[in-house]
Parts: C-alpha cells; structure tokens; sequence
C-alpha cells in the first residue's frame, strides 16, 4: 500500500519538472527537539529532520539554509517570508492548514506525558487535576492540554524551548511534560538527567488538536515548492534514503 500510495505521488508531480528556479531552500528549524533537531556542542545544527532536509535539497540540487527560529513564531516567520519552509517537527493540524499549505508526511509520532517514576500520575484531567503540565508553547500538545486538561483544573505551563520545558521538570517547578514520544525518549529519558522520570500513562491520539503526522509546512501560494518537494521526498522513500536516515536516530518505524 505505501508502493502504490508513492508510486502516485511520483506520477503526480512527474511533470512539475522545474517549475520553481531555486539555487536554495531556507527552512525554519526549533534546535531545541533532540533527535528531530538540536545544536551539538561545536554549534552545528543535528539531528533527523536535519538530515532528512538536507538530503531533499541535494535531490533537488539546491543549497539547505538552516534559520533558527522559536517554535511559536514559526508560522508568522514563514508568511513574513523569513524563510521558505518549517521543517522542525510541526504536526499538520486543521488549524495550522488555514494558515499555511503542508507537504506529504515525513513522519507520524504521538505524544507521551512524563513525570518523575514515582508520581503516579496519567494523562487524564481527573489524574491530573491541581497539578501543573509543561508544554513546548505553540506546540499541539498546548492545544491539546488546553483543550482538554486546563478547563478540568490542570495547570498549563508554557515555554518557548523544549530544553526549558524539561529544565523545570528536573527543578520540580512542574509535575509533568508532554512532548513527542520519541522526543521524550531519546532527548530526555535516556539521558542522564531523565534517569528519575519515566512516561506516565499511554500515547494520545486526537488528530483534532495534535494532528495526523508531521510536514513541511509551506507558504499556500508556494505550491510549486510544496510539489517539488513532495516528490523528492517520495523519491528518497522508494530508494531507501529516508529509511537509512530513520535507522541512524529511530530502532522503529518512525514514518508509521
């Protein structure tokens, strides 16, 4: 079924040829979401999304510009034409559509809550209630935990990084994070400083407020980018590219 479904895709945009003379593509990047995105320690931007950008422009044959910007300014950045294209882990939300266009998905990951192992706590508003959340601000785990958790009495806290998120987890500022599983596993839980935390409770699922996967989002009158794009991507998952940039970071199917 994923042959077929990028054997169309290929077909789709086969004649697109060169619609857009590009020499670059600036996308907008939040270093701050390990192993999506994050800064190593010599300052150079890492991680699979950054990978995954570079090698769609080298299909394209055009040059990656990597502009750092918060998460929360994204999309006003993109329609200011700071850059091109947000690749940082957006979720495509009904929301965000009405706003800017989406590739094709590049990954599907759910959201996970953690707290220190011995909370005993869930991701419900009645396990949750008087208890204070943090959230990555802009995120759709803030649309999430405010749609559903502050109006049952749990505190929401936002932040413009992941890193602060987790920063007054470990202060014990907040009783709880919600993130990207796969965030909150390789950036946090297998750190040393995760070794007290642990996931509390089962992944959510609520494509209304957290989306159906994740995209590069796109200005909507930059369709010609979006379907150049669209089929780099599909052509770097037919001939394994993507799948050997997921194993690097991912021991599981990350595209899901």
């Amino acid at each position: 079924m994923k042959k077929l479904a990028l054997a169309a895709t290929l077909a789709l945009v086969a004649g697109i040829g060169h619609a857009r003379d590009m020499t670059a593509i600036r996308f907008g990047v939040d270093p701050s979401y390990a192993p999506f995105e994050s800064l190593a320690p010599d300052g150079k931007l890492v991680g699979f999304d950054i990978d995954l950008g570079n090698a769609i422009c080298e299909r394209l044959k055009v040059k990656c510009v990597w502009i750092e910007n918060s998460f929360d300014g994204m999309i006003p950045a993109l329609k200011a034409r700071k850059f091109d294209g947000v690749l940082s882990s957006m979720s495509v939300t009904g929301k965000r559509q009405e706003q800017i266009a989406f590739t094709d998905k590049i990954d599907n990951v759910l959201p996970r809550l953690v707290a220190r192992k011995d909370a005993g706590i869930l991701p419900t508003p009645e396990s949750l209630k008087g208890k204070t959340v943090g959230v990555e601000q802009g995120s759709t785990q803030e649309t999430y935990t405010r749609a559903y958790w502050e109006p049952k009495g749990v505190t929401i806290r936002t932040y413009q990084t992941q890193d602060l998120v987790y920063q007054d987890l470990l202060a014990g500022r907040i009783d709880a994070a919600l993130q990207s599983s796969v965030q909150a596993e390789l950036g946090f839980l297998k750190s040393a400083n995760g070794r007290d935390f642990a996931f509390a409770g089962p992944a959510l699922n609520d494509p209304k407020t957290l989306g159906v996967g994740a995209a590069i989002g796109v200005r909507k009158e930059d369709d010609d980018l979006r379907l150049q794009i669209n089929k780099a991507l599909a052509e770097i998952i037919q001939d394994g590219t993507y799948q050997r940039i997921s194993r690097k970071y991912f021991s599981f199917d990350v595209y899901n």
